[in-house]
């Protein structure tokens, strides 16, 4: 029986030579993050070790993005851990603010992750780098310091589930609205502990933004990890990225042809339209057209979802000439400061701003709930985002419902829920 192409990079990383799923195994990591929530926990266990130095100074990532820049004088505490820990041990990818950037926009961006790598994130989705053909999971604090110490993490092989997309894509849909349709089908438990593997048609034509949108929602269906084999699409975008430091280390797989699959989906993209996730799941998906009479307080385009360029170049094309809706804030915040000044250069910040908008530094922000946006009792937001439980975006009482950057941009000119071409 062959492997899937989870299963080999898991293999390579192991000692092994063989493995099965559900199998619990000791895996190199090539990679392991933190952030300003989730490494301060990290590295209070990591310092009971005793420990005088990190496995690898060059593999370890800290990234301070949720509550950054500090919010308040606990998030400062917390950022100058990460900034205490890096100096200490000489950790070289440490991004202090002005450097930094929403991390999962921040690794691909400079050339950290590669195709065939083992990474793994306190933060639950790290999944996110399987667009470039790579294993990426989330893991706890604790498993965090365990793999700054040692450079490996006990994990367990996941089934595979197939998921094929075919069929050519409505101009106003993309990789979010994929993932959409695909949680709203399985269910936000549907790939518990399973590795999501997306192809077909529809994939290969995707651009590498919209395949990080889709691996990075993998865990909202409960998925171990999402994944999509390295073609030729994913080599321009590594090429076009300049990491003397891990230049030729990445190595592509494929899924073998015999490879076992506990599902295999199948869905025809022709049939696709822009969706929304109505709250309190991201499984509760809805077609964005039937939810025009949902008004709307607040607008966020930004996120580890759809923060990137090619995410704001959509929005601002929808809100080029137009002014938001009265009563509706428009929160725009680039997912990285490479991000930033690309839509400063284009002019893309001046057309967010123009129509009434605001544009933020890079930031995690309003997503958990953290700064920069957070929604009052009562209030409802639409966001690029990836989580509209109860509370995300702050009070209890408010609503959040997911949209990709083209229905997010429609729906502050329109002040309610609405497709692109009701505003173009």
């Amino acid at each position: 029986m062959g492997y899937t192409i989870t299963e080999k990079i898991l293999l390579k990383h192991t000692k092994l030579k063989s493995i099965h799923p559900g199998e619990f195994i000791d895996a190199r990591v090539d990679i392991c993050l933190g952030n300003d929530i989730t490494a301060p926990l990290a590295i209070e266990e990591f310092e009971k070790l005793g420990l005088k130095k990190v496995f690898d100074k060059n593999k370890v990532v800290l990234v301070p993005d949720h509550f950054a820049p500090a919010k308040d004088m606990k998030s400062a505490n917390h950022c100058k851990m990460l900034a205490v820990f890096a100096a200490k041990y000489g950790i070289k990818n440490y991004f202090e603010v002005g450097r930094m950037g929403v991390e999962h926009a921040l690794l691909p961006e400079i050339g950290l992750v590669l195709p065939g790598d083992l990474v793994v994130g306190a933060d639950s989705h790290t999944c996110t780098y399987g667009a470039l053909g790579a294993f990426s999971t989330g893991v706890g604090s604790t498993d965090l310091a365990a793999a700054m110490a040692t450079g490996e993490c006990w994990l367990k092989v996941p089934e595979s589930m197939k998921f094929v997309f075919f069929g050519r894509l409505d101009k106003w849909v993309g990789g979010k609205d994929l993932i959409l349709h695909t949680i709203g089908d399985i269910g936000v438990d549907g790939a518990l502990h399973r590795a999501m593997e997306f192809c077909g048609e529809a994939i290969e034509s995707l651009p590498i933004e919209d395949r990080l949108a889709m691996c990075n929602m993998a865990i909202e269906a409960g998925g171990k990890n999402g994944i999509i084999a390295p073609d030729k699409i994913t080599g321009r975008y590594i090429k076009s990225i300049k990491n003397k430091a891990r230049a030729g280390l990445g190595r592509s797989f494929a899924s073998d042809k015999d490879a076992k699959y506990a599902v295999v989906k199948e869905y025809d993209c022709r049939k696709l339209e822009p969706l929304v996730a109505c709250p309190n799941l991201p499984s509760n998906v809805k077609p964005a057209r039937a939810l025009k009479k949902v008004n709307i307080d607040q607008v966020v385009i930004g996120s580890c979802t759809n923060g990137r360029t090619a995410d704001l170049r959509i929005a601002a094309k929808i809100l080029r000439g137009k002014k938001v809706k009265s009563g509706v804030r428009l929160i725009v915040i680039p997912a990285t400061q490479k991000i930033y000044m690309e839509a400063v250069n284009e002019g893309l910040a001046k057309i967010f701003i123009d129509a009434g908008g605001v544009f933020s530094t890079p930031t995690c922000g309003p997503c958990l709930g953290g700064h920069v946006g957070i929604l009052a009792e009562g209030e409802r937001a639409i966001a690029t985002t990836n989580r509209n439980f109860v509370g995300r975006m702050g009070h209890p009482k408010s609503e959040v419902y997911l949209s990709n950057p083209a229905v997010a941009a429609a729906s502050a000119v329109a002040g309610h829920i609405a497709h692109p071409e009701e505003v173009v």
